[in-house]
């Protein structure tokens, strides 16, 4: 636990993700990038990071629908890092409709990103993890991978499965070092949230003002956005000695949303 470590984060380069990122580049760890986005924007942040921090940070742009590039962006950080002993798996998308008129292009979209991909580059780190006898998974569900919440038939379904995954994982890697563990935010002011307000509008009949208040931060009982800072300090605890026998486990930081 003394030597950094090695880290990959996908849907990173943006968000919660970045958020993360950021938080263990700070800890002084080398960090692989993934997601999308203007392709200057990406070296922007990924060679800020680099430089802030003195660390190694890397971008590999595999699409999270396609499993073979999912592999190979593991591989990437295996041969440039000697070896992955942290995976975030934070990748997302999200649409906003009634399950009768939503799109089943989207559902397979949003199943195969927030959900499968989880599956695919946890198979490809967790052998080496095993081997090591050390490895930290943390899978970024949602406070909707607990409660749900109309509209969002394929992501509350996706979250619900991502908390299951973090279950099963947490057992598999039991005895070998390997603890796995949910985060589970409320609602944090993300580009995606941002996106999701005037669908949410739409599906309401609401102004966005009106969602913004009465639906989202409704939700959360301390009336606040929770910050992309909060998440990365909790993603740095599960990654501790300190939390070694934390596994297999939802935590929630959503101002309260779930106590309700």
């Amino acid at each position: 636990m003394a030597a950094p470590l090695n880290t990959v984060i996908t849907g990173s380069t943006s968000g919660i993700g970045l958020g993360i990122a950021t938080a263990f580049a700070a800890k002084g760890w080398n960090v692989m990038l993934n997601g999308f986005g203007d392709a200057g924007e990406i070296e922007g942040v990924r060679a800020g990071l680099e430089d802030k921090y003195g660390v190694k940070v890397l971008y590999n742009g595999a699409d999270m629908t396609k499993p073979e590039e999912i592999r190979n962006l593991i591989a990437e950080a295996e041969t440039a890092f000697g070896q992955v002993d942290v995976l975030v798996n934070n990748a997302g998308i999200q649409h906003v409709s009634p399950v009768e008129d939503f799109p089943e292009e989207k559902w397979n979209a949003i199943i195969a990103i927030n959900l499968s991909s989880a599956f695919h580059t946890t198979k490809a780190a967790f052998a080496g993890m095993k081997k090591r006898k050390f490895g930290r998974i943390i899978n970024v569900a949602s406070a909707h991978g607990l409660i749900a919440s109309p509209f969002k038939s394929a992501y509350v379904a996706a979250k619900h499965g991502i908390v299951g995954f973090t279950k099963t994982i947490a057992l598999e890697g039991a005895e070998h070092g390997v603890t796995c563990n949910a985060i589970c935010p409320g609602y944090v002011k993300t580009p995606l949230v941002e996106k999701q307000i005037p669908d949410t509008a739409k599906a309401r009949g609401m102004t966005e003002e009106e969602v913004v208040h009465k639906v989202i931060l409704e939700a959360q009982p301390t009336k606040q956005f929770v910050t992309v800072e909060q998440i990365g300090a909790l993603a740095i605890f599960l990654c501790s000695e300190d939390a070694a026998q934390i596994t297999g486990a939802a935590h929630q930081i959503d101002g309260g949303w779930v106590a309700h």
